[in-house]
């Protein structure tokens, strides 16, 4: 699957873990009739209300390790303490039938893809701080986050590279922030 064709509308919402970026896209999918939402695959356990093959698949190490020596995946990284990666196929998949792909992934795949797919549209969301970012996690998380330094190290790693996306947001109050994320996607996607 190495060779990349570069003729569908691909968009890529970036930002540090906690920030929201899964649910604008799980709202954004279901408003938007034929945008296409990638689902990743990763090793890391999956979470109470998670399902099979929605957000993610889930993965054994060894399995992931499969999948990569077969060049299934567009690109994949060690996030955190796990690895997260995107498959090839559903990429194509959507394209054939003329649908634009969304996905959610870190910033370090992000470079990626903007390496990978030059016609590929970034967005950055921010969280409205680090300490906010941080208690999002906790509470998201259920006080059970035993990387939660890493992440927020991580996280200001990851906002220093925001000047590389091509459009950027605050999340600071969800409803306001998504109003915002739509406009942009949809004037993506109504680009020519």
């Amino acid at each position: 699957m190495g060779n990349q064709k570069n003729n569908g509308k691909m968009i890529i919402v970036a930002g540090p873990s906690g920030v929201g970026k899964s649910s604008f896209v799980d709202k954004i999918i279901d408003e938007i009739p034929g945008l296409t939402d990638v689902v990743t695959y990763t090793t890391r356990a999956i979470r109470p209300g998670e399902i099979e093959g929605v957000a993610y698949h889930f993965v054994t190490k060894d399995q992931f390790e499969k999948l990569i020596v077969e060049d299934f995946f567009v690109e994949w990284a060690n996030v955190h303490t796990n690895i997260y990666g995107t498959p090839f196929n559903q990429i194509y998949d959507a394209w054939e039938k003329s649908d634009p792909v969304i996905m959610d992934i870190d910033v370090q795949g992000a470079e990626t893809f903007r390496e990978k797919f030059s016609n590929c549209f970034t967005i950055f969301i921010h969280p409205p701080s680090v300490d906010a970012l941080r208690q999002r996690v906790l509470s998201r998380d259920k006080d059970k986050v035993k990387d939660l330094d890493v992440r927020m190290e991580n996280a200001k790693k990851e906002i220093a590279q925001s000047h590389l996306f091509h459009s950027q947001l605050v999340n600071d109050n969800f409803e306001d922030s998504y109003k915002e994320f739509k406009k942009i996607v949809v004037a993506y996607i109504k680009a020519v």
